[in-house]
């Protein structure tokens, strides 16, 4: 019975020690915080909310603000989206190490991924760089060129083709050969027998096509010094260039007749014509704005690791605000 009672006795003793320690340790952290000067305060509070945002960021749902109008008319200039970095897997540190993801990319879906021609400075440089361009409430971006112009990081665009998939693109017209696939398949086609949308808007009609190509010929004959075959006219510059991969398309077509020996156009072209294989693992992702758009046309099959996150919903302007699709 007294070792009962000297036992609670010490453990009454314990608790007590306990709870006065604690209190004069919060008491402590209550003086400290009441001296502290309060811009300081109000630094902190900012500091560790950009914190929050940038795990928020990096894990889970990332904003993102539509620079250019290559997706109109799905997306435009300025639209405000969320962008899920959680189900294609988030990057454990910005370039590092991509965790596995619940789903894979696929066709018709709306994509986050790393522009191809962007050289990154690293992952530390890549943090600095959100937490500035937070704190600073956008109007400090560091991530610059030596030009002084703000660098590219990341894209958005829609999944064309995916892995198995040979895509070829004629006067601005896509067709796919899906996997396993005998004949090509014009794009809006495939898209409606999978019951995805096809949002792809052009600038080209059928018509101006003339003018890109007879220019593209005079650029090609130019190029390799020979005189203009009268065949081309007076095409109209202006149409000339509203297809731009068309018109190199044409370009080079004609240097690897004019030259046949020359490898880098014989390569070129052939790529032109036949198309983009895309391998296990890698997709083909293009602007709905075809005729305004920097993509896979350009530099190739994406591998689905650069792949950062698949487009949600637009939260401003809120007479935008909804699902993309």
């Amino acid at each position: 019975m007294k070792h009962d009672e000297d036992f609670l006795t010490r453990l009454q003793r314990f608790t007590e020690n306990l709870l006065t320690k604690r209190k004069i340790r919060r008491l402590k952290e209550k003086v400290k915080q009441q001296k502290r000067n309060p811009i300081l305060d109000w630094v902190y509070a900012i500091v560790w909310a950009a914190c929050v945002v940038l795990v928020i960021n990096q894990y889970f749902f990332q904003n993102y603000q539509i620079p250019s109008g290559s997706m109109e008319k799905t997306l435009l200039i300025g639209d405000m989206i969320f962008v899920d970095k959680l189900s294609f897997g988030p990057e454990l540190l910005p370039g590092v190490a991509k965790m596995k993801g619940l789903a894979k990319p696929s066709r018709g879906q709306v994509i986050i991924f790393e522009n191809p021609s962007y050289l990154s400075r690293g992952p530390i440089f890549t943090i600095a760089q959100q937490m500035i361009y937070m704190l600073t409430l956008t109007l400090v971006d560091i991530d610059r060129d030596q030009n002084g112009e703000q660098k590219v990081h990341y894209l958005i665009k829609r999944a064309v083709g995916t892995s198995g998939d040979t895509v070829k693109v004629v006067r601005g017209e896509v067709f796919i050969k899906p996997k396993a696939g005998s004949s090509f398949i014009d794009e809006p086609s495939l898209m409606k027998g999978e019951g995805l949308p096809w949002k792809a808007a052009r600038m080209v009609s059928k018509a101006e096509y003339a003018d890109v190509e007879h220019v593209s010929v005079a650029s090609a004959y130019q190029e390799a010094g020979l005189p203009l075959p009268a065949s081309i006219g007076s095409p109209s510059v202006s149409n000339a260039y509203k297809d731009a991969f068309s018109y190199d398309m044409k370009r080079v077509a004609i240097l690897r007749d004019i030259n046949p020996a020359e490898p880098r156009y014989a390569m070129t072209a052939q790529r032109y014509s036949q198309g983009w294989y895309i391998p296990e693992g890698r997709i083909f992702p293009m602007g709905d704005n075809r005729d305004n758009s920097r993509d896979a046309r350009y530099f190739g099959p994406v591998s689905t690791s650069r792949v950062l996150g698949r487009a949600l919903f637009i939260y401003w302007p809120f007479s935008r605000a909804g699902a993309i699709k």
